[in-house]
């Protein structure tokens, strides 16, 4: 099973896009995909389950936050198994295509944003072990816990993190096994690149110090480049610079693969709960989206073994 967190501390470069495209076409593959959404603004949750559902059927005690708040309140947390649930549209989809795959999901809550002061509670001690007790425990849990759905059958678990590097973004990493990085390719969002990049070496330092024997480490899958804006069938020169400025530094592999800026399709894919690489569309500037997603989705493959 491999843990995937995908991650850019600059919000609005396409990193819920990436996601539910990336699991929507492993899905299709016949992969068994969990989506665990941890952005309180839940933009991946409401890509597969309509508002209303949400508050209904899963706001009160089916999200991420409940897990979380059981874990500051000091008591034991609901399997993250039984917080599950299999979005109705998409699964209807792939079922009826016969493609053997599956998407779950664990979904967000606003409530979040207060999660990390609670969690904050938990941190320190009397003294340097029990300091470093709390630490691991604190920052680990979430890892713990995705150990025991190893037996769940799930191929992959993506983790849609939040734009900022808190306690919940820290549990996100430590559990994971790779980290993606979508980018938009204009100043703000690659100035962050390296600093997230320092974060995440000096949180895989600080674990592995405290962690007495069970070691993380920080293996960053890529960073894949969205928004791209062509001209002659080649990203536009303002955004090219950002791409090959990217490369030459070599903090991370930069992925061949790209996202178009369309912002037509893309923003119109989550209202209908189905990730714009399964959506039925038939004209040239879409199948060239689709193309796209499935090279991103083949090179995404060919690195991870999935």
């Amino acid at each position: 099973m491999e843990i995937v967190s995908v991650i850019n501390y600059k919000g609005g470069v396409g990193k819920t896009t990436v996601t539910a495209n990336l699991a929507g076409e492993l899905a299709f593959r016949g992969k068994k995909v969990l989506l665990l959404d941890m952005d309180a603004q839940a933009s991946l949750t409401f890509s597969f389950v309509a508002p209303d559902f949400w508050d209904s059927d899963l706001q009160e005690n089916k999200t991420i936050k409940n897990w979380f708040d059981s874990i500051s309140q000091g008591t034991s947390p609901t399997p993250l198994s039984e917080l599950v649930m299999k979005p109705e549209k998409v699964n209807e989809f792939l079922v009826r295509r016969g493609t053997g795959g599956e998407i779950g999901l664990i979904s967000s809550h606003l409530g979040l944003i207060n999660v990390d002061l609670e969690l904050a509670t938990l941190l320190g001690g009397a003294n340097m072990t029990q300091t470093k007790r709390n630490y691991i425990k604190v920052h680990g849990n979430l890892r713990k816990e995705i150990q025991a759905l190893s037996e769940s059958g799930y191929d992959i678990i993506l983790i849609d993190c939040p734009p900022n590097f808190n306690i919940v973004t820290k549990n996100a990493l430590v559990a994971s096994d790779r980290i993606l990085v979508p980018a938009k390719p204009d100043y703000l969002s690659t100035l962050g690149i390296d600093y997230l990049f320092r974060s995440v070496d000096t949180l895989v330092s600080e674990f592995n110090e405290y962690s007495d024997g069970d070691n993380i480490s920080s293996n960053v899958l890529g960073v894949i480049f969205t928004m791209i804006q062509f001209y002659d069938d080649k990203p536009i020169n303002a955004q090219k610079q950002y791409i090959s400025q990217t490369k030459r530094l070599g903090k991370a592999p930069v992925l061949n693969s790209t996202f178009r800026e369309n912002k037509t399709i893309f923003a119109d894919a989550p209202q209908n709960n189905m990730p714009v690489v399964l959506n039925g569309y038939n004209n040239g500037t879409h199948n060239n989206v689709v193309s796209e997603i499935e090279a991103f989705v083949d090179e995404f493959c060919s690195i991870t073994g999935i």
